[in-house]
């Protein structure tokens, strides 16, 4: 067996159940097939292989589900493909082959049972990788940060239940005005490379790792530049997405055979851990543009979120949109929830109305990070908060954001009501950086860290 050209990639992950990613190789038309077996640490025998065959459709990648895994434990993995003698070989048949395991051995942990530990997520987004001709130039500028967060999640108590990748994991435009990316194959390449550098693949080997796209993983403002022509260059980077992003998350509902289906109905998600759940939206893919009903959610995304936000019992309740749900940015805004205020006020004033404590808006973009309070005029009883991360490397030809590119001196909304104002509860991080999040009984700690480990800001939230 070969070690995966991709991967492992731990994706999804339960008490009970994760989903691993990996990719194997072409081998003119040959059969391939990858392989993951695991065991808990100090355990002799290895469990029986699970194996999935790998076909160019998917580029040679597919998802392997764990399950049947017991809670709040240690796991040790080995992964990898092959291609048997035999063409006549199945999925079953080659768990009987005496195969050479690659020696690496990976690790992950799967959820705790227990419903009100102190929690850890690695939240961060916009992870520029330049590409020239299709080769990584100076790759190690934007793998560098993930050494650091490897470092910490390898020491952090809590310990690191899932990172957080909230836009822009690829830019398939980054020389967009030269030779913008628009064939399939050229998107497939720079996900490979962005995501076998050798630090980010070490992170992602042991760490539940979710992703929800930006507007780079198409171009840059999807789909406000939108021309007739990107039809195709849509339906390529979608297909490289699903494959690379969507195809290790919960988006994909489990089959009875206990694996993932490969049908999708969305890219939007949700997971919990404990009395903490998520709600991952695509903010992105099925905006509405039209004057008449502007839309950053489609009816149905919008309608599951006031829902969730209503009856969902978590204690915690952390909604992930790629662009800025506030503050709103002085120039260059109607990219993000500025340009949608009507949508934006509706779910405003379902968290106010129905006296939803502890919502977090986690967003990146702005290639700036900072943590920002939102109150209301007439109702001391409102309160919810915005968490953004970015960017996990810049790219020397955009600027960082600074408190200054923000609208912070007026309400964000005024209403006859009363106005929603905001102020900011952290510094403005305007440099590359990731958050460490720790949620426990009293608070939500913040801390972004820079490229090289070290703590640049820390902001404390108290829960109510």
């Amino acid at each position: 067996m070969f070690k995966p050209t991709v991967g492992p990639i731990i994706g999804h992950t339960t008490t009970n159940h994760t989903r691993i990613f990996l990719r194997g190789e072409f081998q003119n038309n040959a059969p391939v097939f990858a392989g993951i077996r695991y065991r808990q640490p100090g355990e002799e025998r290895w469990s029986q292989g699970a194996f999935a065959k790998l076909t160019i459709v998917r580029d040679m990648s597919d998802v392997i589900a764990l399950n049947d895994l017991a809670a709040d434990t240690d796991y040790e993995y080995q992964a990898g493909w092959f291609s048997p003698m035999s063409p006549v070989h199945t999925v079953e048949t080659v768990q009987e082959l005496p195969l050479q395991w690659p020696r690496e051995i990976y690790r992950f942990r799967t959820q705790s049972s227990k419903g009100t530990i102190p929690r850890a997520y690695i939240v961060g987004s916009c992870r520029y990788l330049r590409m020239t001709a299709g080769i990584p130039s100076a790759a190690h500028l934007g793998d560098r940060i993930f050494a650091s967060v490897t470092n910490l999640a390898q020491q952090a108590e809590p310990p690191i239940s899932a990172l957080l990748m909230t836009g822009d994991q690829i830019y398939v435009d980054d020389l967009n005005v030269i030779a913008p990316d628009r064939e399939y194959k050229a998107i497939l390449s720079k996900y490979r490379a962005a995501f076998s550098q050798p630090n980010i693949a070490k992170l992602m080997s042991s760490v539940p790792t979710y992703m929800i796209l930006d507007d780079h993983e198409i171009e840059d403002n999807w789909p406000a530049n939108k021309s007739k022509a990107d039809d195709y260059l849509y339906k390529n980077a979608m297909a490289a997405y699903e494959l690379y992003q969507t195809s290790h998350s919960p988006a994909h509902e489990l089959l009875a055979n206990g694996q993932p289906s490969k049908k999708l109905e969305q890219y939007g998600y949700q997971f919990a851990e404990g009395d903490i759940e998520w709600f991952v939206t695509d903010s992105r893919t099925r905006r509405n543009l039209s004057a008449d009903d502007r839309r950053i959610l489609d009816k149905e995304q919008e309608q599951a979120l006031c829902k969730w936000l209503i009856h969902s019992p978590a204690r915690v309740k952390f909604v992930v949109t790629s662009v800025m749900f506030y503050p709103d940015r002085k120039a260059h805004g109607d990219d993000a929830w500025k340009a949608f205020p009507e949508q934006r006020l509706r779910l405003l004033e379902t968290i106010r109305t129905h006296r939803i404590k502890n919502v977090f808006f986690i967003s990146g973009d702005v290639h700036g990070s900072l943590t920002s309070r939102l109150t209301h005029s007439e109702d001391p009883d409102f309160e919810m908060h915005t968490i953004v991360s970015s960017p996990l490397c810049n790219s020397k030809l955009l600027p960082y954001a600074k408190a200054s590119t923000f609208i912070l001196d007026q309400p964000l909304v005024q209403t006859v009501a009363g106005d929603y104002r905001h102020e900011l509860t952290s510094k403005v991080v305007s440099e590359d950086n990731f958050a460490h999040l720790v949620v426990d009984q009293e608070k939500v700690q913040v801390n972004y860290h820079d490229r090289d480990g070290k703590l640049l800001e820390s902001a404390s939230i108290t829960l109510r």
